[in-house]
């Protein structure tokens, strides 16, 4: 029976998957998190303490910016390889 199988071809396509298909995604949505800053309890609530509706939320640091713009850069990066690899003839 193991002459049928290739262990090592389907465990490369699994992991292949695992990471394409997981990591990727996971790239992209801390990406995002790290562009985003979480909304202050006031904010949420419809004002500040005056009654005022809108309120400055600050933007997120050099740091934070520069990780997320790296993590949508990656992902960009993946989607133009994985393309580039298709649009190859896919060997």
């Amino acid at each position: 029976m193991s002459g049928i199988i290739e262990w090592g071809a389907l465990g490369q396509v699994v992991l292949v998957g695992l990471l394409v298909g997981a990591g990727v995604p996971a790239l992209f949505a801390l990406g995002l998190r790290l562009l985003t800053l979480p909304v202050r309890a006031d904010v949420e609530a419809g004002g500040t303490h005056d009654g005022d509706t809108t309120a400055a939320v600050a933007a997120p640091g050099l740091a934070r910016r520069l990780g997320g713009y790296l993590c949508l850069a990656l992902c960009v990066a993946a989607i133009a390889t994985g393309l580039a690899f298709l649009v190859s003839g896919g060997h």
